[in-house]
């Protein structure tokens, strides 16, 4: 199959964070890997992540619709059969039933790309879902011929991780390096409560690494904060050197969303924050399965509660290392070939 087109339809920004669209954006990588070409169909602006898009060889296309009204559905459609596309692909959370069956009558071979069988009732070819808690379930109102892709090893990662599969972390007796990453836009500020608490360690020669995404509104508040802990904390904006970042660390305190995959393929010990609704199974699942400590929802967490929770971490080489091995084991890197293979 040469030069097949693939249809991308997902959004970013401030509101609902960049997971889907930078998500989309490994399986895009990996379709382009092919030999092939996709195009990114948006209803919202995507901010500086268009140029990312742009600079990875990818055309965008605004919608003149509200997002996951019908009208979106008609203009994505009529895009993909001008285009002689060979998939449509969705990520997102407004893409209902209606939605999916207008697709669906253009005769297009859909994924749908779900967390948690939000639509209630799926029109889809194949479903994607990566997560921990995928199961068969989730999906029983679906066509007899819609293929089921489930679990973390179909995680889709971006090819900037690609070169690290099967990279194996070192743990030191006592972790010095802390990376705090918790989205691309974290619109209330969770980042500056958490780098607060990180302050509150007694750990003098700490190294504190702060990723921020362009759509995050706060930089300004968080770089002040940095300047108070002096030298040993640097804020990073709008980094694509997400890896390097990952294996200089020792520890991440992040967000329980899709940067968790990321995470747990580099061995990463995390402490999860959640942010969202949709956040929260993921957090739960990974604690349960030994990748990550989960501190729960961002409003009921105490300043004190994070510093004791990351120091004795800091202090537990074994948990550490538990926590790295269950995490390599979950995720292999692998997952946007996988899926990427099903479409061909």
């Amino acid at each position: 199959m040469a030069h097949a087109t693939l249809i991308i339809r997902a959004d970013a920004s401030p509101h609902i964070g960049t997971g889907h669209l930078m998500r989309m954006l490994a399986l895009a990588q990996a379709w382009q890997e092919r030999g092939n070409t996709a195009i990114f169909v948006v209803a919202m602006d995507p901010g500086l992540l268009a140029e990312r898009l742009h600079l990875e060889g990818f055309d965008i296309v605004r919608l003149v619709a509200a997002p996951g009204s019908l009208n979106d559905a008609a203009q994505t459609a009529v895009l993909a059969q001008a285009h002689g596309a060979r998939w449509i692909v969705f990520d997102g959370y407004h893409f209902d039933t209606l939605y999916q069956q207008t697709l669906g009558g253009y005769g297009i071979p859909l994924l749908c790309v779900d967390d948690a069988g939000y639509a209630g009732e799926f029109v889809a070819d194949i479903i994607l879902n990566q997560n921990l808690l995928a199961n068969e379930e989730l999906y029983k109102k679906r066509p007899k011929k819609s293929r089921l892709v489930l679990g973390p090893r179909f995680a889709l990662l971006r090819r900037e991780f690609w070169g690290w599969r099967g990279w194996v972390r070192e743990v030191p007796d006592v972790a010095r390096k802390i990376l705090l990453t918790l989205g691309g836009s974290d619109p209330d500020n969770v980042t500056l409560g958490m780098l607060r608490s990180i302050g509150g360690i007694g750990l003098a020669d700490a190294n504190v690494r702060v990723i921020i995404g362009a759509s995050n509104p706060h930089a300004d508040s968080l770089c002040k904060e940095a300047s108070r802990l002096g030298g040993c904390c640097e804020i990073i904006v709008n980094t694509n050197e997400m890896p390097d970042h990952i294996a200089w660390a020792d520890v991440t305190v992040a967000a329980g969303g899709s940067t968790c995959w990321e995470l747990a393929m580099m061995g990463m010990p995390m402490v999860l924050v959640i942010l969202a609704d949709n956040q929260q199974g993921l957090s739960e699942a990974l604690a349960a399965s030994g990748v990550a400590i989960n501190l729960g929802w961002h409003n009921t967490i105490q300043q004190d509660s994070v510093a004791r929770t990351l120091e004795a971490l800091l202090h537990d080489p074994q948990r550490r290392q538990a926590m790295s091995d269950c995490g390599r084991e979950l995720v292999d890197g692998h997952g946007a070939t996988r899926v990427a293979e099903f479409l061909i």
